[in-house]
């Protein structure tokens, strides 16, 4: 963790071509529902991530008029070992974005994905992102929502 990125890394015990599989095309069954992890809050929604340099990342949410809120779109897509992002939050203004970048590498009998959100610094202390937190216990916060993903996934690839 520096004063702008936060990097998580998960063991995942199936190979690196499943654990992209898995971190890409089920990404909907793996990230959490709930306010917390989804901009639909309690409204159902689907996350969706387009397969390919330029694909973006959405949420469908379906609330009384269906919204499709997108939250990032691809900037590297080397699979099975790459692929970074641009983010961005429910709350930015138009002009705020992230950037989120994941690696998958064999390690033992499975794979070491490894995580790593930056662009922190230009985002404001008093954006709402931040919920009143900033420096490192914002960023402390940031590692620990990304932990809480990262043992969905987990979860998903054992089975």
């Amino acid at each position: 963790m520096t004063g702008d990125s936060v990097r998580v890394t998960a063991q995942v015990g199936v190979p690196v071509a499943a654990a992209f599989a898995a971190f890409t095309e089920d990404i909907n069954l793996w990230w959490r529902a709930g306010p917390r992890y989804r901009a639909g809050g309690r409204w159902p929604s689907s996350l969706y991530l387009e397969p390919r340099l330029g694909g973006r990342l959405f949420e469908e949410i379906a609330a009384p008029a269906p919204i499709v809120r997108e939250i990032g779109a691809i900037t590297a897509w080397d699979p099975p070992a790459h692929l970074a992002l641009t983010w961005r939050a429910a709350n930015f203004t138009p002009d705020q974005r992230t950037t989120v970048e994941v690696w998958f590498a064999a390690s033992g009998t499975g794979t070491r994905v490894t995580l790593e959100h930056r662009g922190w610094a230009s985002i404001p202390a008093d954006a709402p992102v931040r919920h009143g937190r900033t420096g490192a216990a914002f960023l402390a916060d940031t590692g620990r929502w990304w932990a809480d993903l990262f043992a969905s996934l987990r979860a998903h690839a054992a089975r």
